[in-house]
């Protein structure tokens, strides 16, 4: 397998396990607060980084590295997940999935700003379509209007596309797992402090659904998708790989499907396959134009 294929392999193995982190905040929020989940998922998958760090004898990042895993902890470890788990207080998860067809347009546009990626013009033509289906599709869903929701992920999708390219532009020289340990390790002092902080007085009342759904977010969400995430990333290319986020709203709801045997319909199966060709388009064009070059005299 060529590093293009794998790169998409991995892209797709994590966008697979991101797929449930809306569903799994929304059940664990119902009985923590969201700036414990936040705190607590972060700094459990800080310790198991940490422990991976020691374990394989990793070089510690270059002092010139130290900025970019500062925004990679700041987008990927506090932001998106802190601005989502409020978000997701006033909205619905159906109503979020507007927003999560966005992020792969805001990866693209850092991974142009941050990674030096330089797509070609038809790449985001499709990439432009492919967010419009996700959006139109979440719209047809029923959505619940609440201006404060709507605003928190907002900015939960441009801190997280930063947080994504600027990881996998790092992921190029320090490796895709080592860039969310070191990540993960930076927060983990602010966040250990934090979750003793916000420590519920009594985890009496906190149902077993909220247990797992920090148990997912911290382990999968946090730490183990963005191993291949960030690998995914760094070998196909930012704005190509991120594309495949396009399907990630699809995947939650074929997880709900089932899981919680809802019922998935003809619709969802069109703009799914519709999304899958825009995909498609993504990658056909998203390498770089090569410059003409100059005419002989």
């Amino acid at each position: 397998m060529d590093k293009t294929a794998s790169g998409w392999v991995n892209g797709f193995v994590g966008v697979l396990i991101f797929s449930g982190s809306l569903p799994a905040t929304r059940v664990a929020v119902a009985d923590f607060d969201p700036t414990f989940l936040t705190s607590a998922r972060a700094a459990i998958a800080g310790l198991l980084g940490l422990v991976m760090l020691v374990l394989f004898r990793q070089k510690r990042p270059e002092r010139g590295d130290f900025l970019s895993l500062v925004i990679v902890a700041l987008g990927v470890v506090v932001g998106f997940p802190l601005l989502t788990a409020l978000a997701l207080k006033h909205v619905t998860s159906a109503h979020s999935i507007i927003f999560v067809g966005l992020l792969p347009l805001a990866t693209a546009i850092f991974g142009m700003l941050r990674g030096g990626d330089r797509p070609r013009p038809a790449f985001w033509l499709f990439s432009c379509l492919g967010s419009a289906l996700v959006g139109s599709f979440a719209l047809t869903q029923g959505v619940t209007a609440s201006p404060v929701g709507d605003a928190l992920m907002l900015a939960a999708i441009i801190v997280c596309g930063l947080g994504y390219a600027e990881g996998a532009a790092l992921s190029r020289r320090l490796g895709g797992w080592q860039v969310i340990c070191w990540a993960l390790v930076l927060s983990l002092p602010i966040m250990l402090v934090l979750t003793f902080v916000t420590l519920p007085p009594s985890f009496a009342g906190i149902g077993s659904g909220a247990w797992a759904g920090l148990a997912y977010v911290s382990l999968f969400s946090m730490l183990i998708g963005f191993v291949f995430w960030y690998r995914g990333l760094a070998q196909g290319g930012i704005a190509a790989v991120g594309q495949l986020q396009l399907l990630q709203p699809f995947f939650g709801l074929a997880l709900a499907a089932s899981l919680l045997h809802e019922q998935v319909s003809p619709l969802m199966i069109a703009v799914t396959v519709a999304v899958v060709l825009c995909v498609v388009g993504a990658k056909r064009f998203a390498k770089q134009e090569l410059p003409r070059p100059a005419a002989s005299a």
